[in-house]
């Protein structure tokens, strides 16, 4: 009887000491993928709100692009900051605080009578909210909870941003044109808030919390020592040495082309843009979410080819190709979706971001170690190029009934990012 009770007892201490099947690395990961999705879609919402704000309140599409173009601004230079913030409180309350902002931002619009409060509530608070769960965010967890598959999870996870277009934007263009942008607003701030309990439940700062090494950690894997403060000083003296070279305000400058030919005209006029046309908001948004669908794809092929070929002569090519769709671009326009508004849906969704990849290599190549904070402020750039696009393109339809000379300025500003990312200089091979 001894005999047999002795293994029972042993194989439950083993049941109770063995890990748990999944990961918990994964279920931080799932956590936040969801919040990347949505924090996409929140800020990019606005675009689809243009028209039916324009209608009711009969504000110039310019003063309700200038809400925008604040969202796209803090957007941007929150992201530098945003490791720093997560190092001094932890992942969990800053997207949790970060969460709550744009609920708040969005649901309060309900109430607005003025445009000011637009300003405030969708382009003071839901943009700080949305940079604070920039690629800062997924960089972060895939730094601190895997070993293995690093590189796998943060490519999902990057993903997951250009994803919430292809969830909320149809939906919201949906709600709009139906119940109507109120209805939609309030939606917008519900999937917010009902994201906060998975992340207080199962979003951790670190392995260590919950016991566990990393995803992918061997046994001689030691915690790394907590980080030092200051994280803010050094994000701005890593500016500071980047902006007093050439390199720098080159990649900066054309990555802010990319992102007003991208975020701030692309991404928030297309919609109002095709429903001057005639083409129903809920049928634009959906072309607006294919653009996403082939952005993924994009992507992922540009970083191949970035470890293969000259990252200038790649951008120099992405650029030229992008500019040259959106010079063909007011001849598309239509009430229906037509075979050739389809091919500028692949083509320029394939461009979208397919800049990110090989700017990111470039940072990496002229400033080593400060790479990844040098490219948080060329990003930075990439969103004040986005909001100065966003309004300019508002007070353009305002003054001339049309975008499409928004369109075709865009495109001009494209080459002129082809030539500037060619004068890049090569940075200097080590000596053998």
């Amino acid at each position: 009887m001894t005999r047999t009770a002795a293994p029972t007892a042993a194989a439950a201490r083993r049941r109770r000491t063995a890990p748990p099947r999944v990961h918990p690395a994964w279920w931080v990961a799932a956590v936040a993928f969801l919040v990347l999705i949505g924090a996409a879609g929140f800020r990019a919402a606005t675009g689809v709100l243009i028209d039916p704000l324009h209608e009711e309140f009969g504000w110039s599409r310019g003063s309700i692009s200038f809400a925008v173009s604040v969202n796209l601004l803090l957007y941007g230079f929150t992201a530098p900051f945003a490791t720093a913030l997560m190092e001094r409180y932890g992942i969990r309350r800053v997207v949790a605080g970060a969460l709550l902002l744009i609920a708040a931002g969005s649901g309060l619009t309900v109430f607005m009578t003025s445009q000011w409060q637009l300003v405030l509530c969708w382009g003071v608070l839901v943009g700080l909210g949305a940079g604070s769960m920039a690629l800062a965010f997924a960089g972060t967890v895939a730094g601190r909870w895997f070993v293995a598959r690093r590189g796998l999870v943060t490519g999902i996870l990057t993903a997951g941003g250009a994803a919430g277009n292809l969830v909320f934007l149809p939906l919201v263009g949906i709600l709009a044109e139906g119940p109507g942008w109120r209805f939609a607003s309030l939606t917008i701030a519900a999937c917010a808030v009902a994201v906060v309990p998975l992340v207080v439940w199962l979003l951790r700062d670190r392995p260590e919390d919950v016991g566990v090494r990393p995803y992918g950690a061997g046994a001689d894997w030691t915690a790394p020592p907590p980080v030092p403060p200051g994280a803010a000083r050094r994000t701005l003296r890593a500016l500071a040495r980047a902006a007093r070279t050439r390199v720098f305000w080159l990649l900066a400058a054309s990555f802010a082309i990319c992102g007003a030919s991208t975020n701030g005209l692309i991404g928030t006029h297309f919609v109002p843009g095709a429903h001057d046309h005639g083409m129903p908001v809920p049928v634009a948004a959906s072309l607006l979410a294919l653009i996403g669908i082939f952005d993924l794809v994009g992507t992922v092929c540009s970083g191949w080819l970035t470890d293969r070929y000259d990252a200038r002569r790649l951008l120099a090519v992405y650029y030229g190709l992008r500019g040259l769709s959106l010079l063909f671009l007011p001849m598309l326009m239509a009430g229906n979706v037509h075979p050739p508004m389809l091919l500028f849906v692949v083509f320029y969704g394939l461009d979208w971001v397919a800049t990110v990849p090989p700017t990111i290599a470039l940072c990496r190549e002229h400033f080593g170690a400060d790479g990844g904070v040098v490219f948080g402020w060329v990003l930075a750039s990439h969103q004040l190029g986005a909001a100065l696009v966003a309004f300019g393109a508002g007070l353009v339809r305002d003054a001339t009934g049309s975008y499409d000379l928004a369109w075709t300025t865009a495109g001009g500003l494209c080459a002129a990012a082809a030539i500037l990312v060619m004068a890049v200089h090569r940075p200097p091979r080590p000596a053998a």
